[in-house]
């Protein structure tokens, strides 16, 4: 069997995102010991990737935000599913967390005044978000993460978890390898913390990197842990679609949030034919009045395209089906236009969004001052994950935590743009802190030395069958493409159970899945220990699919297109079924308190 170095510390973070530095950081200043495991380079987190902001209702640009309002976007964006203790505690802690970066050092945007500036965003009554341009995930994680070197925790980088062990009913450590030596490691700790991001790579064109492989969530399944929400995917409206080479790779929504505009071939801004009843009382009646929304009068009602963002992809995905979309299978966004409107308009779009200007003339060699871009929907991210208590951010696993993505609650059927980000950081204080309580109150734990055998031996498998038999790479493409076309935007029962019956048949074929070359820098065998990973996920997401039979959110089912009362009562909850395979329930909704159902119904008005 092979050998394996081990550590051991009181709090083990997986993950370096903006939930997992946060986290560390927590957990840290409690005074115990932390290591945090990274799969690829610290700073490198899809994190970065956030471009326009982090929600939080601080009240700079519109003193009318509070945390109520902020409160009740994110339930009526979630559809009424959402944990309300967690949107509660969001909304209420997010303004502090943003206050907390800018005194570690994030340099936002500032208003004249000198306040920090707030963006508008995607089902968000009031300008909400703080920002840095459009590059304000890279700001986040800078910050997170010279604050982390500045604490001293140990960061294990280019790691790969493959196991969590477990200790007498809790949890107590991983089993992981280096990607550049395939050497194995074992890590104990008294509280483990899941901090993972997404599982993005479970479908063909999505704007998450190559580490979203769902490894979290499949982690937590594999331990016993329940998990909710699984059928929620949010595709993400705007997602580049020329060149092929950069297909779904994201393009922020604060380009919409700074005037840009959609419009279908023919020209005509197609978001404003259908702007669903619960939001015309808040949405534009005309394009003059979106213009002047956007350019801060407090008058004005928001833009059509500022909608959710599961209505906007749909809206989209309308006009590609009827005949109306761009050449090459998406629509136009067009943030030239506002040149019409403000004198310096290419400079203020240049100074605005950087990146996006930067992004298109590099990777498309257009220009997004004089040009059009060429959008689509692109798999963004997943409201799914392990089911956590609001207030620690434990699952129902002792000793085992989530925070951001991997984790579930917050966002119900839908996220709004920019609560990602704060998410992050509020939800990842929280899981440090109480995983640092937890660890102080616990006693010593053991691996299993019979389970870390056990994990190492089926990791080198595909070794063993060598490179002759099923190829990885095939299997997940396959994989990918079955998700895509059959568990996509819109779904149809029989669509999904076809790709119910397909995950069987890939799962099988993973079981021969075959690797050759040593352990360093093997792709192929890297991709094999993803694979599992995403087969785990891919088939709780179609099962809770098919279990909910309404259209909620980021779930569209056209053989039940309206939403169902008795759906919004309960969230989907999978685990893993004795035996094996997977157990689907469903997990009632706890009443919302009186007061805070009074804060929803005033915001209503």
């Amino acid at each position: 069997m092979a050998t394996h170095q081990t550590y051991n510390y009181d709090v083990l973070v997986i993950g370096a995102g903006g939930a997992g530095l946060r986290a560390a950081i927590e957990a840290a200043n409690a005074g115990v010991t932390v290591g945090l495991i990274c799969k690829s380079l610290l700073g490198k987190a899809h994190t970065v990737m956030a471009e326009g902001g982090m929600a939080a209702a601080m009240g700079h640009n519109d003193d009318r935000d509070n945390w109520k309002v902020h409160f009740a976007d994110t339930m009526r964006g979630g559809q009424y599913v959402n944990n309300w203790r967690m949107a509660e505690i969001h909304a209420k802690e997010a303004p502090e967390r943003v206050r907390e970066l800018e005194a570690w050092g994030a340099v936002f945007d500032r208003t004249p005044d000198g306040r920090i500036n707030q963006r508008n965003f995607g089902g968000h009554r009031y300008p909400r978000l703080a920002h840095v341009g459009d590059r304000t995930g890279l700001e986040l994680i800078r910050t997170l993460q010279d604050h982390t070197v500045y604490l001293g925790v140990t960061v294990h980088m280019e790691h790969t978890v493959i196991q969590l062990l477990m200790d007498g009913g809790r949890a107590s450590g991983v089993v992981a390898y280096d990607r550049e030596r395939g050497r194995f490691h074992v890590f104990t700790a008294k509280a483990v913390i899941l901090a993972t991001g997404g599982v993005g790579r479970a479908y063909k064109i999505t704007s998450n990197s190559w580490e979203g492989t769902g490894d979290g969530h499949a982690l937590a399944f594999r331990a016993g842990a329940e998990l909710i929400d699984m059928e929620f995917i949010q595709f993400h409206p705007t997602g580049m679609v020329w060149p092929p080479s950069v297909k779904g790779i994201l393009v922020t929504e604060g380009v919409r949030g700074e005037g840009g505009v959609l419009k279908n071939s023919e020209g005509r801004r197609f978001m404003f034919d259908d702007i669903p009843d619960n939001y015309k009382p808040q949405t534009a009646s005309d394009a003059e009045e979106g213009w002047r929304y956007v350019t801060g009068d407090k008058s004005a009602r928001r833009p059509p395209e500022l909608l959710t963002r599961d209505h906007v992809a749909r809206s989209i995905n309308r006009e590609v089906k009827a005949g109306r979309g761009s050449p090459h299978g998406g629509v136009f966004l067009d943030i030239a236009w506002i040149k019409e409107k403000i004198s310096g308009g290419e400079a203020h779009i240049k100074r605005k969004l950087p990146s996006m200007y930067h992004q298109f003339k590099e990777l498309a060699d257009l220009d997004i001052t004089t040009t059009p871009m060429e959008v689509g929907p692109t798999t963004h991210y997943i409201m799914g994950g392990i089911k956590v208590d609001a207030d620690s951010q434990m699952s129902s696993i002792p000793g085992l935590y989530a925070a951001g993505e991997c984790a579930s609650g917050i966002n119900g059927a839908n996220r709004l743009g920019g609560n990602s980000l704060s998410d992050l950081i509020v939800f990842g204080k929280r899981a440090g802190e109480y995983a640092a309580e937890y660890a102080k109150s616990s006693g010593p734990i053991k691996a299993n030395d019979t389970e870390v055998d056990k994990a190492i031996k089926e990791s080198l498998a595909p070794f063993d069958r060598g490179g002759r038999v099923e190829n990885p790479y095939k299997v997940q493409e396959e994989l990918q493409d079955t998700m895509q076309s059959l568990v996509g935007i819109v779904r149809l029962e029989d669509e999904m159970k076809e790709a119910h019956s397909r995950l069987q048949g890939y799962k099988e074929r993973w079981t021969r899945v075959g690797v050759s070359g040593h352990r360093e820098y093997n792709g192929g065998w890297h991709t094999a220990i993803d694979l599992l990973n995403l087969l785990d996920v891919a088939e709780a997401i179609a099962l809770s699919a098919i279990e909910r039979r309404e259209s909620r959110g980021g779930h569209f089912r056209e053989d039940y297109p309206d939403k169902v009362a008795e759906f919004g009562t309960f969230n989907i909850m999978v685990k893993q079924a004795p035996g094996g395979g997977i157990q689907v329930s469903r997990l009632p909704l706890p009443a919302m308190p009186a007061e805070l159902r009074q804060v929803v119904e005033e915001q209503q008005q």
